[in-house]
């Protein structure tokens, strides 16, 4: 894991969630939300997190071409997932929500959303190295932008209660001796306190932006078994989400909720 990435990172998701806090409550009144128990919460921990994370990319190690992939996935989609935030209506949920409506001519900030991660996993696979050549290449920048933005949306699929999106990237990429993959690490660190404290929450800003940058570290580091055993992994959990509620199966079985549990306030 890159070491100086994550120190940067935390460094930086620490300073900027101090000068969050401090404006002015006008200013964070658009990004204040109610959470599962009912209690006000607050969205900038989102775009904290993305920028810190994006500091750590820029300043950690790995090839200049990772560096850019990651910061390219992190940025849009961080930046297509404040829009829904801010501009999302809650009614239509979903892929199949958001596409249906886009068939009908509706233009949802969901379906925004949606085709900003893909659109910037594409991008971002496209700039990974690779050696392979013509068709080979376009397979694997296709797979590699399938599993960007299915992490992304996967990690947003998990920010449904305290710090579980948190722990879902920051297991994932812990293990990844990358330089993006240690910038998510740290500014996951430097969130947990506030997201698990039930004061904030990543929202589709933070889970999409940090787990873009994972699916790029996954993408960029991974050889090619693990890789399309991760594909398979992400896709097949976003298809699931469509039809199971990942809260109720993992409050279903012990060893998972006792993990999700961890460091939250009781029940």
């Amino acid at each position: 894991m890159g070491l100086l990435g994550a120190v940067v990172a935390a460094a930086a998701t620490a300073g900027l969630e101090r000068a969050a806090a401090s404006l002015p409550k006008e200013q964070r009144a658009p990004f204040e939300r109610t959470n599962h128990r009912g209690e006000t919460v607050t969205l900038l921990e989102g775009p904290v997190a993305v920028l810190g994370a994006l500091a750590g990319v820029a300043a950690g190690s790995g090839s200049g071409r990772v560096k850019a992939a990651a910061l390219l996935a992190g940025s849009v989609s961080g930046a297509v997932g404040a829009y829904d935030d801010l501009a999302g209506a809650t009614e239509t949920k979903g892929f199949r929500g958001h596409l249906s409506a886009l068939k009908r001519g509706e233009v949802t900030s969901g379906a925004v959303k949606i085709l900003g991660v893909g659109a910037a996993g594409l991008a971002a696979a496209a700039l990974l190295p690779r050696s392979a050549k013509g068709v080979g290449a376009v397979a694997e920048i296709v797979a590699d932008g399938a599993l960007i933005a299915g992490t992304a949306n996967l990690a947003n699929l998990l920010d449904l209660r305290p710090g579980r999106a948190l722990k879902a990237i920051a297991t994932v990429s812990a293990p990844v001796a990358s330089g993006p993959a240690g910038a998510v690490v740290g500014a996951a660190v430097a969130s947990a306190p506030s997201d698990l404290g039930e004061r904030s929450m990543l929202g589709d800003c933070g889970a999409n932006g940090l787990g873009a940058i994972t699916g790029t570290a996954l993408a960029a580091s991974l050889p090619r078994p693990l890789k399309v055993l991760a594909l398979g992994a992400v896709v097949a959990l976003n298809l699931a989400s469509e039809k199971v509620s990942f809260t109720k199966v993992i409050a279903g079985n012990p060893t998972l909720d006792k993990i999700d549990q961890w460091g939250r306030r009781p029940r």
